[in-house]
């Protein structure tokens, strides 16, 4: 009877229940149509993807995988590592290797024009789309390589707007500089998928795979990852590790900043200061590091959008909970403790550096004490209740992060000030959400400018004249003072 209540009554969890009734009672497309009402047509597709779901779980081996079943599973929409995951329990393949049998097959996607004048006159637009249900493709790449950059994807908490801003900021000026930019994004709501933007729109999911496919067969040179948020940061050293080339900052040192094992340990080798941490090997460890510095302590998991999972625990029940909610999150990467320092003032620097010195940098004082995330927090620029001593502490370990890093391109860090400490709190080398509104507050683009120094075309000569350097007063505005307030 559960299960009938879920098909009858329209939810967000009845697409599991159809899949059940479809995959594990074996119900036809006519029985789940007399409960939900759905169309037979769609029900069709979904009874076909789970044919091809059992066929590809029922072969042998990956040698047993033939081109019309690849195929057709390509057609019915799943990817390489959804592939390589029905056929992994008989033997150890990911979607690299499914990557390299389905292209040595010449199965390939096709790339087509989205059709915008709804049928009534031929599309010119350069709206495009990847599938395998084609033959030929609308659009050929350009003569020229081009400039490959990734978006935010959806938007949701701790992932908005802003992220579109650095994305539009980046084609932009790909496109004054002379380079020719593709766009890869799939939000509608956002500017960067308004195909005027671009030389080439790709309308497509943020993922390995696909990232792959399009970097391929648009002959692209470049790749840039650090404007669009975490997804894409995310993508950046696999796909280094397949090809692909990285504008900017190298990937090596982004896994050294988002592995924070690998960040804390790079701080220690720099005297970079930072609270007392602890790599996570085991929870008894947890409680023992807990014990030891007191709490409350900073659960700090890798890889992970700025705030997301990364809790504080003020007592053993919430750190064992938090340890777990981290743990699901973060699971091939490793969680990080560190104390949690109450009561101090968070600073929030957000920075551009060429080969690992910085060339702009805005810092902004938290009205909030340490605790509120930097992107829901009441920012100030410049800061009015940091002194002089503190701010030049905060300089000092900015540079240290950009050489510690060899940063090339745009990066944000929070700091915490407390009794004449400055101690880090972590580094994104990616634009954040308050990069808008440091560039609008010193009246200077920071992305333009990370753009143009990751791709080689210099630091823009504005930028000097700006004095927004570390030792530059024109990050700190005296006739007014920028503030920015969640909405």
């Amino acid at each position: 009877q559960e299960l009938i209540n879920e098909l009858t009554q329209p939810s967000d969890r009845r697409i599991y229940a159809i899949a059940y009734a479809m995959q594990d009672l074996g119900w036809s497309v006519e029985k789940v149509h007399g409960y939900t009402n759905i169309d037979t047509w769609f029900l069709s597709k979904l009874r076909r993807m789970i044919s091809i779901n059992n066929m590809l779980e029922n072969l042998d081996n990956v040698k047993a995988l033939n081109g019309t079943l690849l195929l057709q599973a390509k057609k019915s929409g799943f990817s390489d590592a959804q592939i390589a995951s029905r056929l992994s329990s008989k033997e150890e393949i990911d979607e690299i290797q499914i990557r390299h049998i389905r292209k040595d097959m010449g199965i390939i996607p096709r790339i087509k024009q989205i059709d915008t004048m709804a049928g009534e006159a031929p599309a010119q637009t350069n709206y495009l789309y990847m599938t395998y249900n084609g033959d030929e493709d609308d659009t050929l790449p350009f003569d020229e390589p081009a400039k490959m950059v990734l978006g935010s994807g959806t938007y949701r908490i701790g992932s908005s707007v802003e992220f579109d801003w650095c994305s539009v900021s980046a084609i932009r000026t790909l496109r004054k500089n002379g380079h020719k930019a593709i766009m890869v994004n799939y939000n509608p709501e956002t500017v960067s998928t308004d195909y005027d933007e671009c030389d080439k729109l790709f309308f497509e999911e943020l993922s390995l795979e696909r990232v792959l496919d399009i970097y391929e067969r648009e002959n692209c040179d470049q790749a840039i990852v650090s404007v669009g948020g975490q997804i894409p940061n995310n993508l950046a050293l696999p796909l280094y590790e397949n090809g692909v080339s990285i504008a900017g900052t190298s990937p090596a040192m982004i896994d050294n900043a988002e592995d924070r094992d690998k960040f804390s340990q790079m701080c220690d080798n720099n005297g970079i200061d930072q609270p007392a941490w602890r790599r996570l090997t085991s929870q008894e460890d947890a409680f023992d590091f807990a014990d030891e510095v007191g709490y409350p302590v900073l659960v700090r998991p890798s890889y992970v959008l700025s705030g997301a999972a990364m809790n504080v625990a003020y007592t053993p029940a919430e750190l064992s909970r938090n340890l777990q909610v981290a743990g699901e999150i973060s699971t091939k990467f490793p969680v990080v403790l560190s104390k949690f320092i109450e009561n101090g003032r968070e600073i929030d620097v957000d920075a551009v550096a060429n080969d690992g010195q910085v060339v702009l940098h805005a810092v902004s004082e938290h009205v909030e004490n340490a605790g509120v995330h930097s992107g829901d927090a009441t920012l100030m620029l410049p800061p009015l209740g940091i002194d002089e001593e503190t701010m030049v502490k905060v300089k000092d370990t900015v540079a240290r992060v950009a050489k510690g890093l060899n940063i090339t391109g745009p990066f944000n860090m929070q700091l915490i000030a407390k009794d004449g400490d400055v101690k880090i709190i972590e580094t994104n080398v990616r634009a954040s959400r308050s990069f808008p509104f440091s560039s609008k507050t010193v009246g200077g683009d920071f992305i333009e400018a990370a753009t143009s120094i990751m791709v080689g075309d210099g630091v823009p000569a504005w930028a000097s004249e700006k004095d927004l350097g570390l030792d530059g007063k024109g990050s700190y505005p005296e006739t007014y003072v920028g503030v920015k307030a969640p909405m």
